[in-house]
């Protein structure tokens, strides 16, 4: 980590004295989350905004935290959600309707949409501290002493944003970040003592990747494929696939160490990249400010790729909130598409306590809030699975929305001894979801269009039975023909049915419309439960 001035060290103290207000306030998870607080939404996607660009509709991806205004069903709780673009009036209207029985005109009155009107390429957090009059707007909003912050992800924007408001965030803290990156995420790995692939230390250029591939082909010689990663990329984007089989008549005990040097220098630049739009001069361009790993790729038949979530409170308690099965795509199935909740049985109570062991760590280096753990399981046989951990996130990602979704509109809990969600009614839940459902033939589609098709279909969530659908990132379904939905029933098989009946209705109310039928209803969603 990189070593601190006497300014910046400054700050850090004064940003830790502010988080540390959280501490008094908190008593339990439960009661926290339903005291009277004014809650500061920064949705503010504070990263690499190039390694950004190379998702389809990102500029739009500040409504994944929409969720947070079903927090509104609390009458204690006033909400400021601020965006770089003003949202379209029907898209919280919608969310303002999933609130039961707290009436619309009591939640909207507690809610404050404030926007900076400028969607240039800079993290929204930054946009808000470039308009002082914006700040002191939001600043005579809050009443301090009951007031927190919650973003996608901390960085120096939301660190110098929280200090410049006088609100703590409740997130890890931005000189912390550094256990969510793809290096740091294998020290703590190591730390915890958690099977992960072997891989290198960080490196920042062409011939130290070249040298850290060699090594790690060296320690592993029957290694056939090594995933090149930037150290700061999203999604599986920044991720590259380097083939060793043309070139294991270099394999160690066979050729000269030099000789494999000089073959995987040339050969890095033929890496298979998952994003479309990376090529290897691009990546060679990042490397230097954002660094690389290399990593065994985990080779199987079966594979699958689960991940576990948990927060740590400001008492520094670590809790498991979910496990899921994401959905993965891509040229190499390294991309987030969507996920499944719960995760397989077979081995989800594992995946539970593999992420206690990791949140236990992370609460010792001092983070808060949500992390993220993702694995690769391979199948080997008599209902073993080889469990790897892959990396760590330190911010919402694709599985908090979902789960919180779920868990704001059904008012249930978690439960530690079978990894299942219950209902208040005692019903256990099942949902897919996804950000990528995305077909040409809906570009055009206004979110007011998705609206009377929802309202015709009746393809809503039903607070009554708690089941169906609940939309998200509806600005992007006009210029790009995509939109996320959370699919809720009581069995895996219904959330299915409800997700394959969505895309059915899509597609007939926009057929003749287009015709390209390119879908991420074409990874398809199989059926792998085995509690049907």
């Amino acid at each position: 980590m990189a070593t601190l001035n006497i300014s910046e060290l400054e700050q850090v103290e004064k940003f830790r004295h502010l988080q540390l207000t959280l501490r008094d306030r908190w008593k339990t998870s439960e009661l926290f989350d339903n005291s009277e607080a004014d809650i500061l939404i920064i949705p503010s996607l504070s990263i690499d905004q190039g390694e950004l660009q190379k998702i389809e509709g990102c500029e739009h991806y500040e409504e994944r935290l929409l969720f947070s205004l079903i927090r509104l069903q609390n009458p204690q709780t006033r909400l400021i959600y601020v965006t770089s673009v003003p949202l379209h009036p029907s898209i919280i209207d919608y969310y303002l309707q999933l609130l039961p029985g707290i009436p619309f005109s009591h939640a909207r009155n507690r809610l404050l949409l404030l926007s900076t009107y400028d969607s240039s390429l800079k993290p929204l957090s930054q946009k808000i501290l470039e308009r002082p009059r914006l700040l002191e707007r939001i600043r005579q909003s809050l009443r301090l002493d009951k007031s927190f912050m919650i973003c996608y992800n901390s960085t120096y924007w939301e660190g110098e944003l929280s200090l410049k408001l006088g609100v703590p965030l409740y997130a890890a803290a931005p000189d912390l970040q550094i256990w969510g990156t793809k290096s740091g995420s294998r020290k703590i790995f190591k730390e915890s003592g958690i099977p992960h692939p072997d891989g290198s230390e960080k490196v920042w250029n062409h011939t130290d990747m070249a040298e850290a591939t060699v090594d790690l082909w060296e320690r592993q010689p029957t290694l056939k494929r090594v995933v090149v990663k930037l150290n700061e990329g999203i999604s599986g984007e920044g991720n590259a696939l380097l083939d060793l089989r043309p070139i294991e008549n270099l394999a160690p005990n066979i050729g000269t160490h030099a000789e494999r040097i000089a073959a995987i220098s040339d050969r890095l630049s033929t890496m298979r990249f998952q994003a479309k739009q990376e090529t290897w001069d691009s990546f060679l361009g990042k490397m230097p400010e954002l660094g690389a790993i290399a990593e065994a790729f985990v080779e199987g038949e079966i594979k699958r790729s689960p991940s576990v979530q948990g927060r740590i409170t400001p008492q520094g308690e670590v809790e498991i909130l979910s496990t899921h099965d994401q959905i993965l795509g891509g040229p190499d199935g390294q991309i987030y598409l969507g996920c499944r909740f719960p995760a397989d049985e077979r081995y989800r109570l594992q995946l539970q306590q593999l992420g206690l062991q990791v949140g236990k760590k992370l609460a010792e280096k001092g983070t808060l809030e949500r992390f993220g753990l993702d694995f690769i399981a391979v199948d080997k046989g008599n209902g073993e699975w080889d469990i790897q951990a892959i990396e760590i996130n330190l911010r919402k990602g694709g599985t908090t929305h979902p789960f919180m979704t779920l868990k704001l509109l059904t008012n249930g809990r978690y439960d530690l001894s079978t990894g299942l969600f219950y209902s208040q009614q005692g019903r256990p839940k099942y949902y897919i979801a996804t950000d990528n459902l995305q077909k040409e033939r809906y570009q055009g589609l206004l979110p007011n269009d998705l609206m009377d098709i929802i309202a015709h279909h009746r393809l809503h969530f039903d607070s009554g039975t708690e089941t169906g659908t609940v939309f998200h990132l509806m600005g992007c379904l006009s210029q790009f023909g995509k939109v996320g939905l959370t699919s809720i029933g009581d069995s895996p098989q219904q959330a299915q049915d409800i997700y394959n009946k969505v895309v059915k209705v899509l597609d007939e109310e926009t057929r003749g419309e287009n015709r390209d039928y390119s879908a991420f209803s074409d990874y398809s969603f199989p059926v792998v439960w085995d509690e049907l």
